[in-house]
């Protein structure tokens, strides 16, 4: 499956815009600023784990499903899914709260908002529904 190099244009553009939101601070604030998002490479891998603060959880309005057995395929809400510049699909596990992980993934077909795949993540697995875009931006370094 291809990928739309618009779409994923359109999805870095968001995700600078929304993790721009998260950088801003209180002027009265005396407090040790605190960074809304960290990226730490994952060893032996060009992945990453992400660790966002609960107000830039909020800010950015993620949401997390759970990936669910349908026969022998996986099922994801279809805006889970993201696709890198080669037309890679993946999506973002949640392991723990507010931390964040992509997962590469294959597409077999899509209907009714569902995206249907032969390899992915295992069924149960949280799987974020809403904001995967703004994190796949926030892993690139899109908005710094």
């Amino acid at each position: 499956m291809s990928a739309d190099p618009r779409r994923a244009a359109v999805a870095l553009f968001t995700a600078a815009l929304a993790l721009s939101g998260c950088a801003a601070t209180d002027k009265a604030s005396t407090g040790p600023k605190v960074s809304p998002a960290t990226v730490e490479k994952l060893a032996g891998s060009e992945l990453s784990k992400l660790t966002l603060t609960g107000k830039a959880v909020e800010r950015l309005g993620i949401q997390v499903a759970r990936a669910l057995q349908s026969g022998k395929l996986l099922a994801v809400p279809y805006s889970a899914v993201v696709y890198d510049t080669k037309g890679q699909a993946w999506l973002f596990v949640n392991p723990a709260p507010g931390t964040y992980q992509r997962a590469q993934i294959t597409v077999e077909s899509m209907k009714d908002g569902t995206a249907y795949l032969t390899a992915g993540p295992p069924a149960g697995t949280p799987v974020v529904s809403t904001g995967a875009a703004e994190l796949y931006g926030a892993e690139l370094g899109i908005g710094k």
